[in-house]
């Protein structure tokens, strides 16, 4: 089982998300006042916490949100599960559609790091149940 380790969002693309603890997950949509929501297929971004803790461990020092995800979840390497894997976090249920993405480049990591993890390891989803987020939470893939 996963665990919710932040919940983050943007008001304006093309900025960090900020780590707002707890959101309300709207269906069909997205995180309620992330810039990114709506009606596409990149709905709700997640990155697995662990590949964060071990891209600060060579000197990173990245926040909850830097790399633009939506969701931290710990407990999974989120990149390996196939597009159409389906998670839960209380009421809200998430479908996989898209493992990693083209990189942009100037991102403020890369350019201090001369890498980026979102491009490979996050992973995007659209929402299938809304409902509430909140760190702490348990993250699972449903079966």
């Amino acid at each position: 089982m996963g665990m919710v380790k932040a919940v983050c969002i943007s008001r304006e693309k093309g900025t960090q998300k900020i780590n707002v603890h707890a959101a309300n997950v709207i269906e069909d949509f997205g995180i309620e006042q992330d810039a990114h929501a709506g009606k596409w297929h990149r709905q709700v971004s997640l990155l697995s916490f662990e590949k964060v803790e071990e891209f600060n461990k060579k000197g990173a020092n990245v926040k909850k949100g830097a790399f633009g995800e939506n969701l931290l979840i710990e407990g999974y390497d989120l990149k390996k599960f196939p597009v159409g894997t389906k998670f839960q976090c209380n009421d809200v249920i998430l479908e996989l559609t898209q493992i990693g993405k083209e990189c942009h480049n100037g991102c403020e990591i890369f350019k201090k790091m001369g890498d980026c993890i979102m491009p490979r390891e996050g992973v995007f989803c659209k929402v299938i149940r809304g409902g509430r987020i909140k760190e702490g939470d348990a993250f699972e893939v449903v079966k």
